[in-house]
């Protein structure tokens, strides 16, 4: 490391170095790069779902230019993404939480706990993926486990070091992102081995 006169050294090893955040994605961003890229290598149809909502009011200031001023949820959504991989239906929840100890249950509505039975009863695959922002960490956590916990009521959130038990860290890579179907063919579909 070269020290320059009046400057501020730096902390190398410092957390944040690392972190997503410094990256410059978010989850939500990383995961619409991996499904664009299973959908050009056509490994996978997965989209992120539109949320609903209805237009009340709209301002015209000129022709060609419309604005949006005023706009409503109109049902709660169901779950971030759905599509079709290996014939199975796929169906999952994103979320990010910057605590280094638990993920907040409040994080995750009734109506997509639902949703994800719903998936599960008719055999398609339900998962949850939680990044845990300060340790740069990203887990697939089959969903019928988070339900359990999420239906027990005996917390108001889950411990980082469950996720660690009973989840499957992805590791980041370039390409795909957050290669979320390796963990499905290894662990879900037991297909092939993880590397």
């Amino acid at each position: 490391m070269i020290g320059y006169p009046n400057a501020k050294p730096k902390n190398i090893h410092s957390k944040t170095q690392t972190s997503s955040s410094n990256r410059g994605m978010t989850l939500e961003h990383d995961l619409n790069l991996t499904n664009e890229y299973y959908l050009d290598v056509d490994k996978a149809v997965i989209f992120k779902k539109p949320t609903p909502v209805q237009i009340v009011n709209v301002d015209y200031p000129k022709r060609s230019a419309a604005k949006i001023t005023e706009a409503y949820f109109k049902t709660p959504s169901t779950t971030d993404y759905n599509g079709i991989y290996k014939g199975k239906p796929v169906d999952f929840e994103a979320k990010e939480t910057k605590s280094k100890t638990s993920f907040p249950l409040k994080s995750i509505h009734p109506h997509q706990i639902e949703h994800l039975k719903r998936v599960i009863r008719h055999g398609g695959i339900g998962f949850f993926i939680i990044r845990f922002t300060y340790y740069d960490e990203t887990y697939y956590i089959e969903a019928s486990k988070l339900i359990d916990v999420y239906l027990s009521h005996e917390h108001s959130s889950v411990p980082y070091n469950w996720f660690q038990e009973n989840g499957y860290l992805i590791p980041f890579s370039l390409t795909p992102r957050v290669d979320y179907l390796k963990i499905i063919d290894c662990y879900i579909l037991k297909e092939v081995k993880y590397e």
